[in-house]
């Protein structure tokens, strides 16, 4: 009975092994089945439009008004303008072919062209489904997102809104209306554009080759716009008047309810740069929170300290200098870190927005690079000290990104490169534009106000 069995075991051996090797092929046959892509998740995708909705608030109204009550009353209308045309301006120019070069693979330097027009953007879509999509690796958010990609399209196009807007406040009350149109165009073609690739895109070199990280923009919008925005001051050169005139501002009731839409609507900028209602999201909105009170309280005391006087414009401007130094740590550090943060930048902003800028004598009108360009670069370095790994962590990078002296090289090098960059290229483009169309009003208009110089329109109360 034994050597019957031990025959039979013998000739059923080969039937075996062809069965388990069929059965390992089968399983390697359906490993090597590409992977479905991901399902929509319905509450990543509801928070993506909100976050949306509160980013494109910070331009419309929030940006709009905070600019507005710090000019002069003949110029209020036109400040406002700025902001309402570069908002339409832009998402123009975003759909068309920003996005595409921002966020496709192209080269290390720019992206590609399979998304211009938004080509085959919603082809997936079936009856009111869709699927999510692969996101850059360079990106805050998850690698692989659960949200339809018009979603997060169109977030990042309240990024492009918002960014040429900042840069106005420089030369508020001077440049002419029609070269605002074009220099919106042309810089966020040659400037945002390739520094948002470079740091978010699929294969952009500043996130792959140097290793620096910016979660929300701290780089690619507020040092972008800070270091535009004192080339463009330098160019088109002070108001007339600027040092003896009255150029207090016109309404700063205005100016605070536009900083405190400018505040809530920072928590869909932070938090929505995780892509989705996660974890990281909601530590990004506890830093966001955290970093701006911090500042404010900062600049107030330090205003304190040298006047004798806290004054609302103080206090407000200090909260928005704490709202862009988080940016690019929001979702990377802990909460004490982003106290740290607030406290640091509210100092700092304070001395550029007015020691700085009188000891060097330009006239930056409303502080756009003493807060959006030196809050972003300290926020920027200090990313660099605080990151807590755990938070930056990606299916690439397990570990995450930690505080280290090598990573706050890595972000003093992000920082420089995006420097040099922007001022070169937004100098040659306001010069390029002077030859051609001309930057500033004529003085008779700067006198008159550009509300009826150059739209014909007045406030009448």
């Amino acid at each position: 009975m034994n050597k019957m069995t031990a025959a039979l075991l013998r000739g059923c051996a080969p039937v075996a092994a062809f069965a388990v090797a069929m059965g390992g092929a089968s399983a390697l046959a359906a490993d090597a089945a590409p992977t479905p892509p991901p399902a929509i998740d319905t509450g990543d995708t509801a928070w993506m439009l909100v976050s949306t909705a509160l980013v494109l608030m910070m331009t419309i109204p929030g940006l709009g008004l905070f600019y507005a009550g710090m000019v002069r009353k003949k110029n209020v209308l036109a400040t406002l303008m700025q902001s309402f045309a570069i908002c339409c301006i832009m998402t123009v120019v975003w759909m068309v072919v920003g996005y595409s070069l921002t966020f496709t693979s192209g080269n290390a330097f720019i992206g590609g062209l399979s998304r211009v027009m938004l080509n085959g953007m919603g082809a997936g879509i079936s009856k009111g489904s869709d699927v999510a999509f692969t996101m850059a690796a360079g990106t805050p958010a998850a690698t692989t997102m659960t949200i339809p990609e018009s979603v997060w399209m169109t977030f990042q196009m309240t990024f492009a809104i918002i960014t040429p807007a900042l840069i106005a406040g420089a030369f508020a009350e001077r440049m002419k209306f029609s070269a605002l149109c074009v220099f919106t165009i042309v810089w966020s073609l040659l400037v945002y554009v390739p520094v948002a690739h470079w740091v978010w895109g699929p294969d952009g070199w500043v996130a792959a080759k140097i290793g620096a990280i910016d979660f929300a923009g701290g780089t690619v919008v507020h040092i972008n716009a800070g270091i535009a925005g004192l080339v463009a001051a330098l160019v088109i050169g002070r108001r007339k008047g600027y040092g003896h005139d009255d150029m207090s501002p016109y309404n700063l009731t205005y100016a605070i309810i536009g900083a405190s839409l400018l505040w809530v609507g920072w928590f869909g900028f932070n938090a929505g740069s995780a892509g989705g209602a996660n974890g990281r999201a909601g530590m990004a909105m506890a830093t966001t929170q955290i970093a701006a009170a911090a500042a404010g309280v900062a600049w107030m005391c330090a205003e304190w300290a040298k006047t004798g006087k806290p004054t609302v414009l103080g206090i407000i401007s200090g909260a928005v200098g704490g709202l862009v130094a988080i940016t690019p740590a929001a979702g990377f550090v802990l909460p004490g870190g982003a106290l740290a943060i607030g406290l640091i930048a509210g100092v700092v902003c304070f001395w550029g927005a007015t020691g700085l800028k009188h000891m060097m004598g330009y006239d930056d009108s409303l502080d756009a690079f003493g807060v959006h360009g030196i809050g972003g670069i300290v926020g920027a370095l200090l990313t660099g000290v605080f990151a807590y790994g755990p938070l930056s962590a990606t299916d690439a990078s397990p570990d995450g990104v930690s505080g280290s002296f090598a990573q706050f090289l890595a972000q003093a090098e992000s920082v420089g490169v995006t420097i040099v960059w922007c001022a070169v290229l937004t100098f040659v483009i306001l010069k390029a534009v002077d030859l051609t169309i001309g930057l500033r009003v004529t003085p008779d208009e700067e006198m008159e106000g550009l509300d009826m110089a150059l739209h014909g329109e007045r406030i009448n109360s």
